[in-house]
Formats: C-alpha cells, structure tokens, sequence
C-alpha cells in the first residue's frame, strides 16, 4: 500500500511538471500586439526663389600693365624710383644721359635757321624779277628792246621761283630733322605712363639702355581695381543658354551682375565684384570660355597671378524645387530617387531629376511638386506601398549618409 502511494505521488509529480513546461511554451510563443505603422520624418516641399551661381576657377591679372622700355640708346644716368613703390603718371623713373640729344637738337635748331634765312633772301628777289619781266614785255612789244633780253628776263624770274621752292622745301626737312631731334630728346627723362605699383629694376646705373630693347627696364602695374579672369566650360554655357530660351530661368540684368570671390584657402573676399564680358571664343584645347571680372582692391590684397575662385550669380528660379540632401538617396542604377509620403500615408518612390547642390539641398528639375512630402528620416524600412506615420522634420543636424566614391548614396 506504501509502494502504491509512493508510485501515485511520483506519478503527479511528472504530471504537474509537464503541465507548468507545456504552459511555458504557451507563454513564450505567444508574441506582442501587432504595432502601429513605421514613423517617419518628411518635410512639405514649398517652391523657392533660387538664385543660380555657378563656382569658376581662375587667376587674378593687373588691370593696367605697362613695360618701361627706353625708346633711345643711351646709358642710364640715375634711377628716381624706389622698387616696390607707387607711382604717379608722369613721375620720372629714369634719366638717360641727354647730351647727345641735346647737341642734335641744337644743330637741327641751327639749320632750320640758316634755311629760313636763306627762303627770305630767295623770296625778296622774286618781286624785282617779276617787275623786270612785265617792264620788258611791253618793251619788246614796241622793239625797244631785243626778244632774247626777255627771254633772259624771264628765264631768270624761273630760276628764282625754283629757288624759292627749294628753300621752302629745305625749311620743311630742318623743321622735320628739328622736331626728331626735340622728341629723342624727350624721351632721355623715362617718366612713368600710369600711375601704379612699380617692380624691381632690371637695369643699374651706368649701364647702356637701347632702344625698344626685349626686356623692360621695369614694369608699373595698376591693381585697383583688379581683372579676374576665370574659364566656364561651353557645355555648361550651352546648358544654361537653353534653360533661359525655354523661360526655366530668368536671366539676370547687366546691371545686378554680382559676382563673389573666394581666395585660394576658401576665405571669402569682402568686396563684390561685376562681370565686365564672356568672350566669345572658346579655347579649342579646352572646351571653354573666359569670363573677365573687375574687383574693387582699395588695399592690394589682391595681386597678379593669385589662384581664386569666382561664384558668379547667372540666373534667378522665381518658384525652385528644393529638397535636402539626406532625402534624396539612389537606386541600384545610380539614379537619384526620393520616398515621398502621398495624401493617403502610402510611401511613393519618384525617380529625381537634379540640377545641383545649393547649399545642403538639391535643385530638383523633375520628380516633385510643390505640397510633396519627402522622407528624410527612416529610409531604412520604407518601402513602396508601404503605410507609415509622417510627422514633420525637428531639422537636427543629422550624421553624413556613407557614400560611394563618386559621392552618391545607394538603397
């Protein structure tokens, strides 16, 4: 009887042990409340007014440059500039040893004398040989005196009237010889022919100059204002050209030109600049177009041959498509693409058409519309057709999406 109860009781044991596992298994199989649908954060897109600008590389050039270069021969007597200095139009830079000069100047000086004298000696006898000849006219007429003293009268008023001509002439040439001689004389001082910065001097005092030489003696540069010349690609000027013939953009006016510069560590150039003209040439080895600019350069920050990069305002999107960049992501082709929660909570996938960053956001051409929302937070689990919960972008800083190397993010 023992052995019996002692059996019923191991028998029990079994039982509620099998009942308290089966039970277990119960409660871990059975699984939560369905959820509600997946949050996401969109942003309504709104259209914008977008001003386009494009960012160009280029140089900065002198906006006058002139070479001093002597235009006599001669050796340098004196230097009257320091290197490096500013200089006004007309100072005087070098002093060519004008003796020379002077010495021609005074013998042209001197013929032209004797010339003109020699013209009035020549003309105070025409007036007694043409006397002559009109008193023997009416003498031969009357044979009160031979044909052949007439014709010798005559012949003489002739050779008279050459003489005249011929010292009229030689006045013309010493006058000539006389104004040579003033202008080489003149140009012995070297004055300076705009005013500017002036550089180093390539030639000492002592030595010979000659005239027209290859080599400058020095070179004065005006650096206020200051040209910028920077190139556009013709595929980007083409682009453009045909965005505004199609009333896409809006061109801007010559007169609201504005053009900003960043110098060669990024920092930005304080004073604006304008646009003065786009060439019309493009560089065959390039594929490009020079754009000219003038900066206003009060302090010579700015010099000659400093790389830069000039942001040129071209034309203005009165109602622009904008979207960040977070939310704009691309397929497995490469295509950008955006997620955009439609009326009815459904996510929608759009195939993008983009223009170009504008600050942290992209100018889309095609794809949106004014009043989409865009998802830019929870892409992960969206999908398209699938239901979710928009609520409006806090706009917190949000980490840099991992991108290939041609900085593209794929989904």
């Amino acid at each position: 009887m023992q052995s019996i109860n002692r059996t019923q009781y191991v028998f029990l044991l079994a039982l509620v042990l099998i009942i308290l596992i089966c039970g277990g298994c119960k409660t871990q199989t059975a699984g939560p409340p369905p959820a509600g649908p997946l949050e996401v954060a969109v942003i309504a897109i709104s259209p914008e007014r977008v001003t386009l600008t494009t960012e160009l590389p280029g140089r900065t050039s002198a906006y006058l440059v002139a070479e001093i270069r002597p235009q006599v021969n001669g050796l340098i007597q004196s230097r009257l500039f320091q290197e490096g200095a500013l200089v006004k139009a007309g100072d005087l830079l070098y002093q060519i040893d004008p003796a020379p000069y002077q010495a021609a100047y005074s013998q042209a000086k001197a013929a032209l004398a004797t010339a003109e004298a020699e013209l009035a000696t020549a003309q105070a006898n025409l007036p007694a040989l043409r006397a002559r000849v009109e008193r023997y006219r009416g003498l031969v007429a009357i044979h009160a005196v031979g044909q052949q003293d007439y014709d010798d009268a005559r012949a003489a008023l002739r050779q008279a009237e050459a003489a005249v001509e011929a010292r009229k002439a030689a006045v013309q040439t010493s006058q000539a010889a006389l104004e040579s001689a003033r202008i080489n004389l003149s140009y012995t001082p070297i004055r300076a022919p705009i005013s500017g910065r002036i550089g180093k001097s390539q030639i000492t005092v002592g030595a010979l100059a000659a005239a027209y030489q290859p080599t400058p003696l020095a070179v004065v540069q005006q650096l206020d204002p200051i040209y910028v010349d920077v190139t556009q690609a013709s595929a980007e000027l083409l682009r453009l050209r045909r965005r505004l013939e199609s009333g896409g953009l809006k061109p801007r006016g010559a007169t609201q030109a504005k053009v900003r510069l960043l110098l060669e560590d990024g920092t930005p150039y304080p004073l604006a600049g304008t646009l003065e003209f786009r060439d019309v040439t493009v560089d065959q080895t390039t594929g490009s177009v020079t754009l000219r600019m003038v900066f206003p350069n009060p302090s010579e920050f700015l010099l000659p041959g400093m790389f830069v990069r000039a942001v040129v305002e071209e034309a203005v999107i009165e109602r622009g498509i904008l979207t960040p960049q977070q939310g704009v992501a691309y397929d497995l082709k490469g295509h950008p693409i955006a997620w955009v929660v439609n009326q009815q909570g459904v996510v929608e996938k759009r195939p993008l058409e983009l223009d170009r960053t504008i600050g942290d956001k992209w100018l889309v051409t095609s794809g949106l519309a004014a009043g989409d929302r865009v998802i830019v937070e929870g892409l992960q689990k969206v999908r398209p057709g699938v239901r979710v919960r928009a609520v409006p972008f806090a706009g917190q800083a949000q980490p840099a999406p991992q991108t290939t190397p041609q900085g593209k993010k794929h989904v």
